[in-house]
């Protein structure tokens, strides 16, 4: 084996999203003596990364972007020049589902990672060391490696897996404090001198033992496992809620006996109207597909049917709605409180709420959607809903309330359980309902104020004896 390669100090990421911006902010902030560079093909975006205006919103990001952006953290829109001055190649670009041909709805679009690895193959002037960042199905780093080496131009590329695992809303946490990094490699020379290398810049400051080594395989389906395992109790416990409501369970007690088995613990077991973000559904239904290829038929239904699980609450959850309103929703407003996926994020991605607004829509209701940070992507996504006058964006959730008939909570952002629902009762019209689709409310003190109150996997609390599902 001839000289190992030497690389220099100069990472770039490819692709400027949820996942490249944040996590180059903090490697920056952590590894002051690396220059970071994030590029990506959208200027709009990269403006947005060297203004006071950042295009996400994360809690802590501006503060980590304003220390190190101009020190030694740099945005842009050079691909071809990031490429060639920098050895350490992070590809964060978007992995979304592809919506044509074979594996239509399913399987990962890989034509924007593809067209990343042959930039890198055309602009490469140095050895390489291209790191996965994006949500890949297992094995292509094969596909990768292929690309990189189908030209003799005498330069040496080793590719690693080193997939992200940040939770929307905590992402500067989960990068400053990981539960662990999972760093994947080919068992050659090279490929363990690259890895090491990663090992070190993460070492600044995550402890060795939280850093874990393992084969490239293992690695990409790692990431596809966890989000899987994931969802698996996010849909599980939504199932349990069904049958809470027709039996006349409380979810929230039921979830807590669960959890205090420490087998099993008490993380993702909140009902809800469902999990979103780009992530969860993506994933598994890219597992799903891959299971398929390989002929394990009855593995791929049992996923699947996690994300019909899923589905399935969206649609009860307004099913109930429409029943608890006199069967009609037609000329109502609803006013749903929330917009984003999650609290503590702008994403909209998959929200349940988009699905819920285009139902309501459906049922000719009047939709007022109120959020503290994902208004300005809600009206990208309901453009021709508020063209139509079909929905109304309102930034105060006292004024959006105003004259609604029923307000349905969407996302878990805290402001929702401090206001003043006494005022907010006396500006709608009667009878005024509230449907919680996180279980995050006082629904006993609503239930005092007069509203007609209906949480989610626990029976309803009504003034009238109303609809029980």
């Amino acid at each position: 084996m001839g000289k190992l390669p030497d690389y220099n100090k100069n990472i770039l990421c490819i692709g400027a999203g949820y996942v490249g911006g944040p996590t180059m902010a903090v490697l920056a902030d952590k590894c002051p003596d690396y220059r970071v560079t994030v590029v990506d093909i959208n200027a709009e975006k990269i403006a947005a990364w060297n203004s006071d205006e950042l295009p996400i919103y994360e809690p802590g990001l501006t503060d980590v972007v304003k220390r190190t952006r101009g020190r030694n953290l740099f945005f842009s829109t050079d691909i071809a020049g990031g490429i060639k001055s920098c050895d350490i190649i992070f590809v964060s670009v978007n992995t979304p589902t592809k919506t044509y041909g074979e594996g239509a709805g399913m399987a990962a679009d890989l034509q924007f990672w593809e067209k990343t690895a042959r930039e890198i193959l055309t602009y490469a002037e140095s050895d390489k060391i291209v790191i996965e960042k994006s949500t890949l199905p297992v094995r292509t780093a094969q596909a990768m490696e292929r690309i990189l080496h189908s030209r003799d131009n005498g330069l040496s590329f080793e590719v690693l897996s080193n997939p992200e695992f940040l939770a929307e809303g905590s992402a500067i946490r989960d990068l400053e404090n990981p539960d662990r990094v999972l760093i994947g490699s080919r068992d050659t020379e090279r490929a363990r001198h690259a890895r090491d290398i990663l090992v070190d810049i993460y070492a600044r400051w995550v402890p060795r033992e939280r850093i874990i080594t393992l084969g490239i395989w293992s690695s990409e389906l790692s990431k596809l496992a966890s989000n899987a395992f994931l969802a698996q109790r996010i849909s599980s416990i939504n199932a349990i809620s069904a049958l809470c409501e027709k039996t006349e369970a409380d979810v929230t007690e039921v979830a807590r006996a669960i959890g205090l088995d420490s087998r099993i613990g008490p993380k993702f077991l909140n009902a809800s109207i469902g999990f979103g973000g780009s992530c969860f559904k993506k994933d598994i239904l890219n597992l799903v597909y891959i299971y398929r290829m390989y002929g394990l038929e009855e593995c791929a239904d049992y996923w699947e049917a996690v994300v019909k699980i899923n589905e399935y609450q969206k649609r009860r959850f307004l099913l109930n709605m429409l029943k608890a309103m006199f069967n009609t929703l037609a000329g109502k407003r609803i006013c749903l409180f929330g917009f984003a996926f999650k609290a503590h994020t702008s994403d909209i991605r998959e929200s349940p709420a988009i699905t819920i607004a285009r139902g309501l829509v459906a049922e000719r209701a009047q939709v007022v959607i109120t959020d503290p940070q994902a208004l300005k992507n809600a009206k990208w996504e309901l453009a021709e809903e508020i063209s139509r006058n079909e929905v109304t964006l309102v930034y105060d959730p006292y004024e959006a309330a105003n004259g609604c008939d029923a307000i349905a909570l969407m996302t878990e952002w805290p402001l929702y359980r401090e206001l003043d629902y006494r005022e907010i009762y006396q500006s709608m019209r009667k009878p005024a309902f509230i449907f919680d689709g996180r279980n995050l409310l006082d629904h006993r003190e609503l239930k005092e104020i007069g509203f007609q109150v209906y949480p989610l996997g626990k029976p309803p609390l009504t003034t009238d004896g109303g609809f029980k599902p």
